[in-house]
């Protein structure tokens, strides 16, 4: 599920290297260790605050305690002790949400869990009372047995969540990294790389009223950017001001030269010369290397309007579809001239991007290896396609129209083939791509409700079109955040009755058998939509789309048919 962002706000992180260049001549004898250079000791003394900071937190201390006190103990200044206690805080907020999520989704495991456990009962009770084989016995035992250690296991799990949340409190926090350290306890990692993780960062957040960050700035010097970062360690007490608080000397800095993309360096100038606020992350590598991750707030996204239509996607594991859906609600052709803007960078092999036509408007966009590819391979596949999609959508001045999909932990269980294929759809990342690329070509954007929308392509849609099922989905994604209510037409009517007939004809109605023709299922499906299908149009279009109305019942009809 992508992370929700608030009205008229978005954010846009640049990744860059700096290679530092000019160091303070003299190192701070009360904080430096051994050899370490003043950079490094900045950055372990404000990961040190951080973790102070986050057990402060969890005491109930205050801001105020927290800044003054974290400048005594680690030789901060005061922007750098805020700075870590706003990192404990955001970390502190996430495991409190994450307990919260994670208490819900044990909790509606833990039901289907009873639920098959309590089938698999029924099942073992049923086949040694009709004698049945004993290997058919011995297999349904294995399965009780099976099926009750995971009711016990979630309900353990469960026990322990509920009790963090009643006494107000969070699971143990591993700075460094769990995994990491359970490896180190195994002996499968060096202690020294897991201490490395755990004093690595150095953050700043922006200020407006400094004219960008005081203490990590970034400036252009004509050819390239430079990164000054302040080593508030190295300063010293000169005084005390009329508030009693320390006057400290201004603060040395390293220098050096910072490499920044090509295709992102024209953002950062205009950025710079507008002396806004910008979040600069300082991550030093294992191999001495500083990662710098520059976080820009943009504060105008503009809102979508259709009075030219949308251009409507529906994501699937292997790309996306896409449909040109006019004014009107109806797909309309690509205008004169429109071709899939293919691109450059790519060819491994051939095949590995696919452009598929339709008629009237609609295109499929096929990337076999994001199914499958490993995870650094899948990011850049899918930065590719978003920078197509939206480059599609700037060329047809339209706005872009997304399924806002959930593909939470909470629907993960023992279907194997359903956890592979979720735990593997990387919707996330293909929408947080599409929203950056979006925001940075000034394309509005909207993501609507996916209920039914397959299924309302399926029968609406797709053989009007001739069109495979995500194409029309994609169709009904647009109408939906348009508007646009999907009415149940005479010709769908006519359908389920022809179908209702040819169902009848196969077997004897008064003994259905299950899974041939007419089954009990087919037929409670068939009764419902008899009631349901002449009062459709006549509902508001929240209630045509809820769950209890005729599509889910139309969808277990078309799986029961096809």
């Amino acid at each position: 599920m992508p992370k929700k962002h608030e009205k008229n706000k978005f954010s846009i992180t640049v990744c860059g290297e700096f290679f530092p260049e000019i160091y303070p001549t003299h190192r701070s004898s009360k904080w430096s260790r051994g050899e370490e250079d003043p950079l490094t000791t900045e950055m372990r003394l404000f990961c040190a605050c951080m973790r102070w900071a986050f057990n402060r937190l969890l005491e109930g201390a205050s801001r105020h305690e927290i800044k003054k006190s974290g400048q005594e103990l680690f030789g901060l200044n005061s922007r750098y002790a805020d700075d870590a206690r706003l990192k404990a805080q955001a970390l502190l907020d996430s495991q409190t949400e994450l307990l919260k999520l994670e208490n819900e989704e044990t909790e509606e495991k833990l039901g289907r869990a009873r639920k098959k456990l309590s089938l698999a009962m029924r099942k073992l009770a049923k086949a040694e009372e009709k004698g049945a084989a004993s290997e058919v016995i011995e297999k349904l035992r294995l399965a009780v047995k099976g099926r009750n250690k995971r009711v016990v296991s979630l309900a353990k799990r469960l026990a322990e969540l509920k009790d963090y949340r009643e006494k107000g409190t969070i699971p143990e926090v591993v700075f460094g990294g769990r995994r990491l350290w359970e490896k180190v306890c195994q002996g499968r990692a060096a202690r020294e790389k897991w201490r490395h993780a755990r004093r690595n960062r150095l953050y700043s957040r922006g200020d407006e009223s400094k004219g960008g960050n005081p203490n990590i700035k970034i400036f252009y010097d004509g050819q390239d950017f430079r990164l000054a970062v302040s080593l508030s360690h190295l300063s010293e007490q000169t005084g005390i001001d009329k508030l009693g608080r320390p006057r400290m000397s201004q603060a040395p800095r390293v220098e050096g030269k910072l490499w920044l993309p090509e295709k992102h360096r024209e953002l950062v100038q205009i950025w710079l010369a507008m002396k806004l606020p910008y979040a600069v992350e300082l991550i030093r590598t294992l191999e001495g290397r500083y990662l710098v991750h520059l976080t820009f707030e943009v504060v105008r996204v503009q809102e979508p309007d259709f009075a030219k239509g949308c251009l409507a996607i529906d994501t699937n594991p292997d790309g996306v579809a896409l449909c040109n859906v006019s004014a009107s609600g109806q797909p309309e052709p690509w205008p004169e001239g429109f071709s899939v803007p293919y691109p450059g960078n790519l060819g491994k092999y051939e095949g590995e991007f696919q452009v598929i036509p339709y008629p009237n408007g609609f295109l499929y966009i096929r990337i076999p290896d994001l199914a499958h590819t490993s995870s650094f391979r899948r990011s850049y596949l899918i930065g590719v396609l978003a920078k197509v999609v939206v480059d599609i959508a700037f060329f047809s001045g339209k706005p872009i129209v997304l399924e806002n999909l959930n593909f939470g932990k909470d629907r993960l269980d023992t279907n194997k083939k359903f956890n592979r294929m979720a735990s593997n759809f990387p919707f996330a990342k293909m929408v947080g791509a599409m929203y950056r690329r979006a925001v940075k070509e000034g394309v509005p954007f909207k993501l609507v409700s996916p209920r039914h929308t397959s299924t309302i392509g399926y029968w609406k849609y797709m053989k009007r079109y001739a069109v495979p099922v995500h194409c029309a989905a994609a169709l009904v994604t647009g109408r939906r955040a348009m508007g646009f209510r999907e009415r149940v037409t005479i010709e769908l009517r006519q359908l389920v009755s022809q179908i209702k007939q040819n169902l009848t004809r196969k077997v004897n109605p008064d003994r259905p058998g299950e899974g041939k023709g007419m089954t009990r299922g087919v037929r409670a499906c068939l009764r419902r939509l008899e009631e349901r299908l002449p009062v459709h149009n006549g509902l508001a279009q929240s209630e045509q789309e809820a769950y209890n109305s005729v599509w889910p019942d139309l969808k277990l009809l078309a799986l029961s048919v096809r």
